[in-house]
């Protein structure tokens, strides 16, 4: 071998030593390094990119069925709560209106005879009592004549066929007597049928106006509902409706999206909830946006059960071959209205989400009832006061004086 080739080798087994040991010190530094990120840092956080925007889908379904005959809005529309979308043919709706309307004024009429005819029945029982007052007066007098001339027969001074006629008159004056007792009873046995009919209701009331008034109120919201609107403020989304399609109550037509009150679920693995509390801050990223937005949400509930308790064929795990599948709770957690407008979402897309465990003096579960109502919509509140207000209208005009 070379003389010369020996310090050659000498000097690479040194350099590669130097090379291994600046390696390891590098590896070394960098584990540290990462391990002090981690306790200081990454040791504060859960994360997971199984996230997803969710958000109320509102469906728009008829409640009474028709042949469409306009559609005034379509996929990505904007609309605002209360906004005609899709409008019914009216026509049969009309027809059964006006027959009810009909139907409620004779009604109302009807029971303005009852109440008018307790003053007639009232009268006739007067009448009646004076009609017994003078029956029973015709009765004393024959009952006067009887006796006077009964002592004067014997005598001669009466004649048989004289005293035979006061007698038939008493007898007549007797059954005139029967008769008006019977005739004023019967008068006051209809006054009080008619009172029963009457008695401790207004004519608006009443029940028969009041059964009416219902099928009115039924024909009047069912020519409203041709008319269907917007629930809620939001985007349209998957229009099915056609026009001249005839559809059936509760058919879908389309839905509205209300992009500004979405969420996020994010499906964290069981072995993450450990640490996580309602209330705690989250930061998240949308794929659409990337790292460029950053949305700051917050815990808001997390799920009764995992995403197989709840699906359609849950796992069967006593049966058969088990192999252990980690499972995920969904986590509620909402996000600044401000940013959604800013940053708008769409229901379905992905999130990161990056949630910050320092703060752990938030329940796991929620302890008390919710103060808000989710969802509410006051779109259809004046279908009612309007129908109301049509059946006040009409037994007003029908009622007279005595509704008054």
């Amino acid at each position: 071998m070379n003389a010369n080739a020996t310090p050659v080798i000498q000097s690479n087994s040194a350099l590669r030593k130097k090379a291994l040991t600046a390696v390891t010190s590098v590896v070394i530094v960098g584990a540290i390094a990462y391990g002090a990120y981690w306790a200081l840092v990454l040791n504060h956080f859960e994360t997971t990119d199984n996230a997803y925007v969710q958000g109320n889908v509102v469906q728009l379904t008829p409640q009474v069925g028709g042949t469409v005959v306009a559609i005034n809005a379509d996929d990505t529309d904007n609309v605002k709560a209360g906004q005609l979308l899709v409008k019914l043919d009216p026509a049969d709706a009309q027809v059964a209106l006006d027959q009810a309307q009909a139907q409620l004024a004779q009604t109302v009429r009807e029971v303005r005879t009852l109440y008018a005819n307790n003053s007639t029945l009232t009268a006739q029982i007067t009448l009646r009592d004076a009609d017994l007052a003078r029956a029973q007066s015709d009765l004393t007098r024959a009952q006067d004549d009887v006796a006077r001339r009964a002592p004067l027969v014997a005598s001669g001074a009466v004649g048989k066929e004289e005293f035979n006629h006061v007698t038939a008159q008493l007898a007549a004056s007797k059954s005139g007597v029967a008769a008006a007792q019977s005739a004023l009873l019967a008068a006051r046995e209809q006054l009080s049928s008619n009172q029963s009919l009457t008695s401790g209701v207004a004519l608006a009331q009443h029940p028969n106006v009041q059964r009416a008034a219902a099928r009115l109120r039924e024909t009047y919201l069912a020519l409203k509902r041709a008319d269907l609107l917007a629930p809620v403020d939001g985007f349209i989304a998957k229009r099915s409706v056609q026009l001249g399609q005839r559809v059936q109550a509760g058919t879908p037509l389309m839905s509205v999206i209300a992009l500004s009150q979405v969420w996020v679920e994010a499906n964290f693995k069981e072995s993450q909830l450990q640490s996580l509390r309602l209330g705690q801050p989250v930061e998240l990223f949308a794929d659409v946006y990337g790292k460029k937005v950053t949305y700051q949400g917050t815990i808001a509930g997390l799920g009764a059960g995992t995403g197989s308790a709840f699906s359609l064929l849950p796992a069967q795990n006593a049966t058969g071959n088990w192999i252990k599948v980690v499972q995920r709770v969904p986590v509620r957690i909402t996000l600044d209205a401000k940013q959604l407008v800013e940053h708008p979402l769409r229901v379905g897309l992905s999130m990161d989400a990056r949630v910050d465990i320092g703060k752990t003096d938030g329940a796991m579960l929620a302890d008390t009832s919710r103060a808000t109502v989710p969802a509410l919509t006051k779109v259809f509140e004046q279908n009612n006061s309007a129908a109301e207000a049509e059946v006040r209208r009409i037994i007003a005009a029908n009622s007279g004086p005595v509704g008054k």
